[in-house]
């Protein structure tokens, strides 16, 4: 290999803060939108527009495996990208497990200790609880999943295939995302899915679908969006965009005022619903790319805020996204109970809410504080010593003795 593809490989990459940023921002919003009557989830972005989090984090996920693995790829380090992706793949899948089994636990406990078969219901952990031994098979398949863990078999999945997805795109990254569509299309064609449990249900997020989001950032990600700079934020498309966004936002508002939805002409309804989650439904899909337009626009990449003490946070849950993400799992259930068992006040909303966003921060700085303390552990590696040498250090030793005495 020579010195140059070496260099692929061994180059320090520059952090995009802003991608830690709308991480945590992600994290935070799935916690809240967890938490059913919760009067601080209205802060998301599922109640203002058709996507959600689940799109922040495909995304930024794609766009970071394009943006660090594809100069390694195209360095001819593809065995050295495989490693490092297949073993951060390990580490989801081994965090969904158990994540799946501490859950588990805490739903089956709160319902006991309350005498309520409701969270067992509500959960979908009934089954589990009376039938274990098969769940637990069903489970490591992924094919069986309690409510709120659905999203990581996906991001298992996508990246799993991300090395062969950031090697196709190195070499033919148009053809590629032609490729990426096309499955979409014969996917939601087709009602593509993945089996799950049980028997007769599908993945909640369908990979044949949303790999399209993912192999659309890593697109991104390489470079190419880059060559189409000039029109993805001209006045133009930066116009119809804001357009795009007022009406989902105008689309949305009728969900919650019943007076709005009168509004809307019976055609246009028929035209647009459902906005299908499971499948990324394509108003989910442009609605996301429309708002990413005007963020970058306002957000530079070196923007001077994202190195302020008051965004460090939010920062610090980004860049530990993995184990915040369970976490919040557990605290959203927490907070669940808290407001089913004893009051849903206003006042005992925001007190769960800002508690477990709290709680959150204090982990994530935790972790990073770990992170800062050196490793004490020696690379130990084995020596052999020629036996040739060995052999002329004897007679050598013998011939020196009598000079010695």
């Amino acid at each position: 290999m020579s010195i140059r593809d070496q260099a692929a490989l061994l180059a320090p990459v520059e952090r995009d803060l802003r991608l830690d940023l709308f991480r945590g921002i992600g994290l935070w919003m799935i916690f809240l939108d967890h938490i059913p009557h919760d009067v601080v989830a209205w802060l998301t972005l599922r109640n203002y527009g058709f996507s959600d989090a689940a799109e922040f984090f495909v995304f930024i996920s794609g766009y970071l495996v394009g943006w660090i693995y594809g100069p390694i790829i195209a360095g001819g380090w593809f065995l050295a990208a495989l490693k490092r992706l297949w073993r951060r793949t390990a580490e989801m899948y081994v965090a969904h497990i158990m994540l799946f089994l501490l859950f588990t636990a805490q739903i089956a406990r709160t319902a006991r200790r309350f005498d309520n078969p409701m969270y067992e219901h509500e959960f979908n952990v009934f089954n589990f609880l009376a039938h274990p031994d098969e769940l637990i098979g069903q489970a490591i398949l992924l094919k069986y999943k309690p409510v709120n863990l659905d999203v990581l078999p996906l991001y298992i999945t996508l990246i799993f295939a991300s090395p062969f997805i950031v090697w196709c795109l190195v070499r033919l990254p148009n053809l590629t995302l032609a490729g990426s569509v096309a499955l979409y299309v014969l996917s939601r064609w087709f009602d593509w899915n993945v089996a799950s449990y049980p028997p007769g249900t599908t993945w909640y997020f369908n990979p044949f679908c949303w790999q399209l989001m993912f192999v659309f950032a890593a697109w991104c990600g390489i470079g190419q969006i880059e060559k189409i700079s000039q029109w993805v934020w001209s006045r133009a498309a930066m116009t119809l965009a804001a357009a795009w966004l007022v009406f989902a936002f105008i689309i949305v508002m009728t969900w919650h005022i019943p007076a709005l939805e009168a509004m809307i002409p019976k055609w246009m309804i028929k035209a647009i619903y459902p906005i299908d989650k499971t499948d990324l439904d394509m108003l989910r899909f442009t609605h996301f790319l429309a708002l990413a337009i005007w963020v970058t626009h306002f957000l530079p990449r070196h923007w001077k805020a994202l190195h302020t003490s008051w965004l460090r946070p939010i920062i610090l849950c980004g860049q530990h996204s993995l184990p915040i993400f369970c976490l919040g799992v557990f605290l959203s259930f927490s907070a669940h109970w808290i407001l089913t068992q004893y009051t849903k006040g206003v006042w005992e909303q925001l007190a769960v809410s800002f508690l477990g966003i709290i709680i959150m921060i204090v982990v994530a700085w935790l972790l990073d504080r770990a992170e800062r303390v050196p490793n004490l552990f020696v690379k130990v590696s084995e020596v052999e010593e020629p036996q040739t040498a060995a052999v002329e250090i004897v007679p050598a030793a013998t011939a020196a003795a009598p000079a010695r005495r």
